[in-house]
């Protein structure tokens, strides 16, 4: 049988993986305290599951449900003493939560163990599922970073070399993939050609690693070498990295999402501060959508600061007026709407003496389902808010994402088809108003042809069925 030919990816709608963290260090002394360090400051990108793969003549794999510091006590990271491994958190976007789908996955081929952790989307996976299974390769999962590590194994052991199996492995893929993998004692770090999702290679008192941001390496005190270059396949070795080059596009296609929502704000991803950036986006909004108010409030944590820029650039007070539950789970990614509604009434609380009687510009990064928009509103005006201002640092969200974030129908965004006024009566705010596509763009400071914009416009960097390629020049031709 023929190898799928990667032109499009599969009918939308399909929910195919996750949005997660990976991690993978080599050195000449034991790194598990370092794979759950650096997971630990990765926890705000998944709280599903965790997992840890270490090299002991073998590949073994510990992994569960739940946060990290749950998944691992001391006793069982002492049982993986190793000087080589990789580590996984992960969300779904697709696929039941369960530990089956918990990364990283292990499998045995030719070459001997594979692990892998993956932080992305293949939008083509379905395609390549059925290939192998045509080839007899059978599945245990729903996960599309199953279908990677299988197709990784095939294309290895027909060709007999590594670096030239995952070069066909890559060709063939179609999405986003920040991917750590191991084969046998050797670990490899690979990116996608469009650089879409982060990955960060550092180093930490003479242990080499890399992680999907920079804050990774600054909870082991350690410190960042570079992002890896897009397309780009690493290997980390105990003396350091081997480069075996890179396959690029002309434009890559960084996530506007990480920069919005997703990344820590003191982390830095492709050589920007996400912090500076967020402030930058507050500055911007407050100069493109000005309003009459006594004080700018944040929704904690992802707004506070862009609601510190826009305070800033307005001249308005920053008054922390909503205080956050620190140990209830980010609401944007429990899997579930009623989890969803319930956890923002245990998440926020607001601050009555501080709010009571005045204007308020509420900033947060993003709006998708609105849910949660409304339901703060409503706090705000029900503890005494007179007036309470909207402000969003990301456009309207109107278009599903195939590359790794769980926005994946239409139907569930609160934009899609409404104009801003309608949106605005639904949440029950005195006035919203969005920053726009330039302001983001100029904000992040990449060209429009760098990032991947799909949730705004609904044009993609790559080609996926019954949408808009971002180099499609005419409608004739898509």
């Amino acid at each position: 049988m023929d190898f799928p030919h990667p032109e499009y990816a599969i009918i939308p709608g399909q929910r195919k993986n996750d949005h997660c963290g990976v991690v993978g260090f080599a050195g000449k002394s034991n790194v598990s305290l370092y794979l759950y360090y650096s997971l630990r400051a990765l926890q705000h990108r998944g709280q599903e599951s965790a997992g840890i793969a270490v090299f002991n003549n073998k590949i073994v794999v510990t992994r569960g449900m739940g946060l990290v510091n749950e998944v691992f006590s001391v006793d069982s990271l002492k049982k993986l003493n190793s000087n080589i491994g990789i580590g996984h958190v992960r969300y779904s976007t697709a696929g039941s939560s369960t530990i089956n789908n918990a990364q990283p996955f292990l499998i045995h081929g030719s070459m001997g163990d594979m692990a892998i952790g993956h932080n992305g989307e293949i939008s083509n996976a379905q395609d390549l599922k059925e290939f192998l299974e045509a080839q007899g390769i059978s599945f245990n999962t729903e996960s599309d970073s199953e279908v990677i590590i299988r197709l990784l194994s095939y294309n290895i052991s027909r060709i007999g070399n590594i670096i030239e199996g995952i070069k066909k492995t890559m060709s063939m893929l179609i999405g986003s993939y920040s991917l750590v993998l191991m084969i046998n004692n050797r670990l490899f770090a690979i990116r996608d050609p469009y650089a879409i999702r982060p990955l960060i290679f550092g180093e930490a008192d003479g242990i080499y690693g890399v992680a999907s941001e920079s804050v990774a390496f600054d909870a082991l005190n350690g410190k960042i070498i570079r992002d890896l270059n897009p397309g780009e396949i690493l290997e980390i070795t105990e003396n350091g990295p081997i480069s075996y080059g890179n396959t690029t596009e002309k434009h890559t296609a960084h996530c506007m999402f990480e920069y919005v929502y997703f990344a820590r704000a003191d982390s830095i991803i492709d050589g920007k501060s996400v912090y500076e950036v967020r402030k930058e986006l507050g500055k911007t909004l407050a100069r493109e959508s000005p309003v009459d108010a006594d004080i700018v409030v944040p929704v904690p944590d992802s707004g506070r600061t862009h609601a510190l820029g826009y305070a800033e650039e307005s001249g308005i007070p920053f008054v922390e007026g909503l205080m956050k539950n620190r140990y209830v789970d980010r609401t944007f990614i429990i899997p579930d709407q009623m989890g969803r509604i319930q956890e923002i009434q245990l998440k926020l609380n607001p601050v009555k003496e501080v709010i009571n009687n005045k204007r308020i510009v509420l900033v947060d990064d993003s709006i998708v389902r609105g849910n949660t928009m409304k339901k703060i509103v409503n706090l705000l005006k029900a503890s005494g808010a007179r007036e309470v201002h909207v402000r969003i640092g990301s456009p309207p969200i109107v278009a599903p994402c195939y590359l790794g974030i769980d926005m994946k129908t239409r139907s569930e965004f609160i934009a899609s088809g409404k104009s801003i006024e309608e949106i605005r009566k639904i949440i029950n705010a005195d006035s919203l108003a969005y920053i726009s596509i330039d302001g983001l763009i100029k904000a992040i400071g990449f060209p429009k042809e760098d990032l991947c914009l799909g949730c705004l416009t609904g044009i993609y960097p790559v080609k996926i069925k019954g949408e808009k390629f971002r180099d499609q020049h005419s409608l004739d031709s898509f």
